[in-house]
């Protein structure tokens, strides 16, 4: 049975270099969820291959005419161009980190290659939305997302904070009247925060909540450890280090 040729968008997450000439990309598609495909010949230093390998780079997001078979690892692209092009998100160095720590996150919870139209429009729209944003909603950017991407997942977090219920139980995911008996909480101003950033429809909202750079990392590290809990064989973000630095 031959491919069938589809028409579909996607975000590249993570591009490996493949022969002389050639990368492996893993695209979230729009239509067919997480792919990998082979794409020959973009490599070179010739005319047909120069500046295409900068279409494939983590964060892009690309227009594709693809061959699609469900019995096949690898796929093949057979058009490619540029979904959108940014104005900032791949020059501004503050931006480009959370675009990366964005799509390392999203990389970490998209475990099978299934449709999630849902999941890649919220993940779409929030690049463009990062690509906009003034410099608060860009350091807000992160917790935001790290908020609202578990939704997707059948993660929620119930926003039920309230002065009776100041903490937060990351391993529940709901905020309680007493601390848990384990150490994976927030409190205080933290719970109140996130409560805060849950609230966030709109990532223009961002530009309302004023933190301090040491508390947005301390909340970073505590989201992280959320998924730590949740996602199976999540293990350590890569780019949190990178972004705690620069964002700093």
């Amino acid at each position: 049975m031959p491919d069938k040729l589809h028409h579909t968008r996607g975000i590249v997450l993570r591009t490996v270099k493949y022969g002389e000439t050639s990368v492996i990309v893993a695209i979230f598609t729009e239509l067919f969820g997480l792919q990998s495909y082979l794409v020959n010949g973009v490599r070179t230093s010739s005319k047909k291959g120069s500046g295409k390998a900068n279409l494939f780079q983590p964060s892009a997001i690309l227009d594709m005419i693809v061959y699609h078979n469900e019995l096949r690892q690898l796929q093949r692209i057979k058009e490619f161009k540029w979904g959108y092009v940014y104005h900032h998100l791949l020059s501004d160095v503050k931006k480009n980190a959370v675009a990366l720590f964005m799509i390392e996150l999203l990389g970490k919870c998209l475990k099978q290659p299934e449709s999630n139209p849902d999941l890649y429009h919220f993940s779409e729209d929030a690049l463009l939305h990062l690509d906009a944003g003034s410099a608060t909603v860009a350091a807000n950017f992160p917790l935001f997302f790290a908020l609202h991407l578990p939704v997707f997942f059948g993660l929620r977090i119930q926003d039920n904070y309230s002065s009776a219920r100041p903490y937060l139980d990351l391993q529940e995911g709901v905020f309680t009247t007493d601390a848990p008996y384990h150490s994976f909480m927030l409190e205080d101003k933290q719970a109140f925060i996130t409560s805060q950033l849950l609230k966030v429809q709109q990532p223009e909202e961002l530009e309302d909540i004023k933190l301090h750079h040491e508390f947005r990392r301390s909340l970073l590290q505590a989201y992280e450890k959320y998924y730590i809990l949740h996602i199976q064989d999540f293990g350590t973000m890569r780019t949190l280090p990178v972004l705690r630095e620069i964002l700093g």
